[in-house]
């Protein structure tokens, strides 16, 4: 087994190993990050560059440093046929692998040894993974394809962000030591900052929301009934007023709310605690 880079020291990912020029300063008063540009389309598609580069780069550097048959990295990505806002992920990079079964593979969060790196935040490894008694098997046959068995998940934290999850697998049955475990998360702890620092050129300062006009007395009486699924005759029998008046004042609260039907002037209502 190799040294793992040290992160204090380790050429950062995706860079040469020599410059060709070693001579010239790193850094001049000339030269220009993403992050200064004044088009942000041009921060996030470089943002994405570095990030893409960092990934592939670990996936290779976990073979390549830390003694392990196969490299992969899973990247937080929304899930087809998941709840919204539910936590996944897809193995987007590679290295190693013999067989393609365990390329752009979804894992939702919990399942499978990533998927539980990724659920607890926190590195978790297994001897064998198809004995393994303490995770779910919906992958076993794409691990089996590859000939896999130990298998170590790492996620790659910057506070609570989660940019990924690193795995290092071999085609052995061997417990984890320390000093793989500790080289596998020293490789992830620095791809993290590379991807925390990537992913701040591409942030751009929200927009000023303007200030929302109150709803008058009256259109929040009559907002609250809509929200029940009254109609408009009938809510204006219960507070004695015209159709007309009914009709007027909805439209006035959907202008303020920015909503174009009553359904949206419900969810609008019910999300901002206009109505309960």
């Amino acid at each position: 087994m190799t040294r793992a880079a040290d992160p204090l020291t380790a050429v950062p990912f995706g860079a040469p190993e020599r410059p060709d020029h070693p001579e010239r300063p790193h850094h001049s008063h000339h030269s220009h990050h993403p992050a200064d540009s004044d088009d942000p389309e041009l921060a996030a598609r470089a943002a994405e560059l570095v990030r893409r580069a960092v990934l592939g780069d670990l996936a290779r550097r976990v073979v390549a440093e830390c003694g392990a048959d196969v490299g992969l990295v899973g990247v937080p990505e929304p899930l087809p046929g998941r709840r919204p806002g539910s936590e996944g992920m897809v193995l987007r990079h590679w290295a190693g692998t013999r067989a393609d079964l365990l390329h752009d593979v979804p894992v939702p969060a919990g399942l499978g040894l990533g998927g539980r790196a990724l659920a607890e935040r926190a590195p978790t490894w297994v001897p064998d993974y198809r004995a393994a008694t303490t995770i779910s098997h919906q992958y076993d046959a794409a691990v089996a394809a590859d000939d896999l068995y130990a298998m170590l998940t790492v996620p790659l934290l910057d506070g609570d962000t989660v940019h990924g999850v690193v795995y290092a697998s071999l085609r052995t049955v061997v417990p984890f030591g320390d000093v793989r475990i500790s080289a596998v998360g020293r490789l992830a702890a620095t791809a993290a900052r590379a991807l925390a620092g990537a992913a701040a050129w591409s942030r751009t300062k929200p927009e000023p929301v303007p200030p929302a006009r109150p709803l008058t007395r009256r259109e929040h009486e009559v907002l609250r009934w809509a929200a029940t699924g009254r109609t408009n005759p009938e809510i204006a029998a219960h507070l004695g007023l015209t159709c007309n008046t009914v009709t007027g004042y909805l439209k006035s609260a959907m202008h303020k709310l920015g909503v174009r039907n009553r359904t949206e002037l419900a969810l609008a209502a019910r999300a901002t605690g206009l109505v309960s």
